[in-house]
């Protein structure tokens, strides 16, 4: 493939993305509205994905104080391990690691789920029989993943800062009191409100590439695959651009 017709596909691609996304915008504010199919969707999203975003967030939260202990000891400031670690877990690692892990795995399973409904024509099906099933396949999962990733963003929080106080008395004796008096002693709104509001972003990145990802899904079962994958690569690639938006505007007020 040659540079041209790599940009060529890339804008081609960039386009339909946003034409998709325009008639998101468009479609959540005409009736009717899909509100339970919309709840069915935040409990696949959230509450099914607890387990997994609550183990990797307190094993990022052991790991990033066993790692930072020695360094913060080496320089005579191991008293502020407990700040250290509240201020990068809910700053950065919290929201990155809870998006990449609802990219791969509510991401793949939408790109999936959309791309079975495409080559098998049920969305076809649901055109002739009167419902929109944009709006209803698409639109409802999206905001799902909005609105249901920021809430996972916080219980990664307490799950990380929870294995960052047992990984603080392995070597060392804290009181869960002192401890959490530490952190958020040092934890400000510039540090909350951030970690939140790209957390919408992200949400709303993984439903919007994986729904785009399955609606448009072809070649039979072999692009149901193709689908799920693209949907967890673009996915995460966008989590990490829009975090780099994100620091450089947050610094900006700072």
């Amino acid at each position: 493939m040659s540079f041209r017709s790599f940009f060529q596909d890339f804008f081609i691609e960039t386009g339909e993305i946003t034409k998709f996304s325009l008639r998101v915008f468009k479609e959540v504010f005409v009736p009717p509205y899909e509100f339970k199919e919309f709840l069915i969707q935040c409990y696949n999203v959230g509450c099914k994905s607890i387990p997994l975003v609550g183990v990797t967030a307190f094993i990022m939260g052991l790991v990033v104080t066993l790692q930072s202990r020695p360094t913060l000891v080496q320089f005579g400031a191991g008293s502020w391990l407990p700040a250290m670690a509240s201020v990068s877990i809910v700053r950065e690692i919290g929201p990155v690691v809870t998006a990449l892990m609802c990219a791969g795995k509510v991401g793949s399973n939408i790109g999936a789920e959309l791309g079975s409904m495409k080559v098998t024509e049920q969305i076809d099906a649901m055109e002739v029989s009167g419902t929109n099933p944009f709006k209803f396949v698409a639109v409802t999962r999206i905001l799902a993943t909005t609105f249901m990733v920021p809430v996972l963003v916080v219980f990664a929080d307490f799950f990380s800062l929870i294995g960052s106080f047992i990984a603080a008395n392995i070597k060392g004796q804290i009181s869960i009191y002192l401890f959490f008096n530490q952190v958020f002693e040092k934890l400000v709104f510039l540090d909350v409100i951030p970690s939140i509001s790209k957390a919408f972003f992200f949400g709303f990145v993984i439903g919007l590439i994986s729904c785009y990802q399955g609606y448009n899904s072809k070649k039979g079962t072999e692009g149901v695959g193709k689908s799920a994958n693209a949907a967890v690569v673009i996915s995460s690639l966008l989590i990490f651009v829009i975090d780099l938006l994100a620091v450089q505007i947050t610094n900006a007020f700072i």
